[in-house]
């Protein structure tokens, strides 16, 4: 099985991304696409989506992208900038991007946005990779 196989077989068994509704929608090395509609479940107390459930979606996508090449990866630092609010009924994509690869971290870019593309946040994902012995 190659490494973007067993990245997928991984996600489909990861219990907290899927009890919210996150579906995987690409998958190649440095690179992940996913996907959350959002719920009347998700929403904070000023009425829009909560922050933590923008996070996880994006945070999603960084492990996925991250762990793409094979070899075990885990975020060091992720920062989020949320530049709009988003709303129950809304479909969010994060699509993670590789910038720097090394033997033993890697940069990621994550932009988070509404099925129309309007930008709901940018963030940026440092990990640090183990090699797995092959």
């Amino acid at each position: 099985m190659d490494a973007l196989e067993a990245i997928k077989e991984k996600f489909a068994r990861d219990t907290f991304p899927r009890s919210l509704g996150i579906e995987l929608l690409e998958l190649a090395p440095g690179y992940a696409r996913v996907a959350l509609k959002l719920g009347e479940n998700m929403v904070n107390f000023h009425g829009i989506v909560h922050g933590g459930a923008i996070f996880t979606l994006a945070d999603t996508a960084l492990g996925l992208a991250s762990n793409s090449h094979g070899d075990a990866a885990v975020a060091l630092t992720v920062t989020i900038n949320y530049l709009a609010p988003a709303r129950p009924g809304d479909s969010l994509v994060a699509t993670a991007e590789e910038e720097h690869l090394t033997r033993r971290t890697g940069v990621y870019r994550i932009r988070v946005t509404t099925g129309s593309g309007e930008n709901i946040a940018l963030a940026r994902g440092t990990v640090y990779r183990k090699q797995v012995i092959k």
